[in-house]
């Protein structure tokens, strides 16, 4: 009876787990079917490479992070320092935004705690390369040219210097290096938000977190949105792509590649083609 009932529990156990293949497979499979949702082109400024070295034995499990950013409320501060590679309050998440994203705000506002302004899980539009990103270029470079102007009237002062060479750093990171897929946009219809955003090549549709917050702002509690995480925000390596990214990986510290990325049925990524 006990090695009945182990054979059993063994079997049960294999069929639960290939139950659990089949049931992915099937999700995988109706996620690529038809026509992708969105099919981007993105490189290292957008996806991030895993950290250490590769082992060259292994092969399986490599993630790429979606890097994604916020235009936020704070201009000045933005153009100095940048913007943070993973969410943040958007300047376009203001209180009558988060009602229509069903967002109850009755709370008193004078209650920091803010204890049931509780996360939800929203429709996040992400544009890459666009005109989000010209702005976060004009405000970059227009930062350096104030601080190039302040160091040129005041010769020989080291705050200036200081400032003048940090803006032009920051400006340079902007063109060159930092992500160009911005958050730009939220709402419950894909197919709404699509037929706002038609263009896929450029548009992407997503599932995120928003959740209100308040923020201190020239003295004053300021209502707005914050973005802070995307449903899913990694993406697998197929094994056929990985000895392309282990090159660029080795050829450069700072790694140079391609990758098309198709977006599905679920609004789930996968990487249709990989250059380096």
């Amino acid at each position: 009876m006990i090695a009945w009932s182990r054979r059993r529990s063994l079997i049960a156990g294999v069929v639960l787990i290939l139950l659990v293949n089949v049931i992915a497979l099937a999700g995988v499979a109706f996620n690529r079917s038809g026509d992708p949702s969105s099919i981007l082109q993105l490189s290292e400024r957008e996806l991030r490479l895993p950290y250490g070295r590769w082992n060259s034995k292994e092969n399986n499990g490599v993630m790429l992070n979606l890097v994604w950013r916020v235009h936020g409320g704070n201009e000045e501060q933005e153009a100095h320092y940048g913007y943070g590679p993973y969410g943040g309050g958007a300047d376009w998440l203001d209180k009558a935004k988060l009602v229509a994203l069903g967002f109850d705000l009755s709370q008193d506002q004078s209650d920091r705690r803010l204890k049931h302004w509780r996360t939800k899980e929203l429709l996040l539009v992400l544009e890459l390369d666009g005109a989000a990103y010209r702005q976060s270029l004009a405000r970059a470079q227009k930062k350096a040219d104030e601080e190039e102007k302040l160091n040129l009237a005041n010769p020989g002062n080291k705050e200036f210097e200081g400032r003048a060479k940090l803006a032009k750093k920051a400006a340079e990171h902007e063109k060159r290096d930092n992500s160009r897929l911005f958050v730009v946009d939220a709402g419950f219809d894909a197919q709404t938000l699509r037929a706002q955003y038609p263009d896929k090549a450029h548009y992407l549709i997503v599932r995120g977190q928003i959740r209100p917050q308040l923020v201190r702002r020239d003295k004053q509690d300021i209502l707005t949105g914050y973005i802070s995480a995307l449903s899913i925000s990694q993406i697998n390596v197929p094994v056929e792509f990985q000895q392309v990214l282990k090159q660029a990986a080795r050829t450069s510290n700072a790694a140079s590649f391609t990758a098309t990325v198709a977006f599905g049925n679920r609004l789930e990524p996968w990487i249709v083609a990989f250059t380096g």
